[in-house]
């Protein structure tokens, strides 16, 4: 199968040649103005088909606050807010996203869920969270931003940095497929042109190895079959403690 995999690739790079013209340009820029649109689309549709599995995660939130304290989450990758409604009642969150574009979105999500307080909106990448102190907050959450980051490790060791002693990091991220499955194919097959179109995800990681690879002293993982499209139906969910 491997060859099979590195020759259709190639086929669908050198039909994904404008594409990658257009990102060499500096043109694909434009794409990310109209992306959070897309996500707002997209989430709500998400969040329909994975209600149950996000409020399962997120349910014992709340065991991570402080006595006689206020629960700080940090979301990585905050996009358009789809998280807020699972998150508990008197929660302040700190958002975080590389695209300044869903600055928009997010606060239209915020004036719905006023039972949050939502502290800033920071333009960073997950690898790079120096705006953020050590050892500051409770939480750390990603949902569907693994994908993306150009470096998981780094990303986990940020999270790990800013967390407070017993903090933990909330994570529900699509991977890769069954090796031995046409799923497994079809990712690496497409990957060229899902990069783009899904403004710089990976539909190929294994991102469950670099969670066990992180350093938490308790890691909380399952693996899932989503009621999504087959590309991403494989999933992880789980939170780590540190």
């Amino acid at each position: 199968m491997t060859l099979m995999i590195k020759f259709f690739t190639l086929l669908v790079n050198i039909l994904c040649l404008p594409l990658h013209l257009i990102y060499a340009a500096g043109l694909y820029s434009i794409y990310k103005r109209i992306f959070p649109f897309c996500v707002y689309r997209i989430s709500m549709s998400y969040n329909k088909k994975m209600h149950d599995k996000k409020k399962e995660l997120f349910n014992n939130l709340s065991e991570f606050k402080k006595p006689g304290g206020q629960l700080t989450i940090l979301e990585v990758g905050c996009g358009t807010g789809a998280n807020f409604e699972f998150f508990p009642s008197g929660s302040k969150v700190i958002c975080v996203d590389p695209n300044p574009n869903f600055k928009y979105f997010l606060h239209k999500s915020a004036s719905k869920f006023e039972h949050l307080t939502i502290d800033k909106f920071v333009v960073a990448s997950g690898e790079d969270l120096r705006s953020i102190g050590d050892e500051s907050v409770d939480v750390v959450v990603t949902t569907l931003v693994l994908c993306t980051v150009s470096d998981i490790p780094q990303t986990l060791r940020e999270a790990h940095r800013v967390l407070k002693p017993g903090g933990s990091f909330y994570f529900l991220e699509h991977v890769v497929a069954n090796p031995s499955s046409w799923t497994y194919f079809l990712q690496h097959v497409l990957q060229p042109a899902w990069y783009y179109f899904g403004d710089g995800c990976m539909l190929i990681r294994s991102t469950w190895k670099d969670l066990e690879a992180a350093g938490f002293s308790q890691l909380k993982l399952r693996h899932i079959e989503a009621p999504l499209n087959f590309l991403i139906k494989a999933h992880i969910i789980g939170y780590a403690v540190k």
